[in-house]
């Protein structure tokens, strides 16, 4: 059976992360309150800023950047958009 979490970006009840996706406090904070969804999808936010705004990951403040910004993501804030990123029409 899934495991699922009030989601804190989507508001609802969906199916939770199998384990914590970072260690201690915030890790499981996001296990304990963010959905598989929310996560995919931060996952899939998460690599186009670091393409379009060019961010390395060795880059102390490039990580902490992407971290402040993983944190509004997660808890539905306004967050940093790729610049010039239009969505796929459906």
């Amino acid at each position: 059976m899934t495991r699922t979490v009030n989601c804190r970006k989507y508001k609802e009840e969906l199916p939770g992360l199998e384990r914590p996706p970072y260690p201690g406090a915030k890790g499981e904070d996001i296990y304990k309150n963010v959905s598989k969804k929310a996560w995919d999808d931060w996952q899939k936010h998460q690599t186009m800023l670091i393409n379009e705004r060019r961010l390395n990951m060795m880059n102390a403040e490039d990580r902490k950047f992407l971290q402040t910004e993983m944190d509004k993501y997660l808890s539905g804030e306004e967050y940093a958009q790729a610049e010039g990123y239009v969505p796929p029409s459906e």
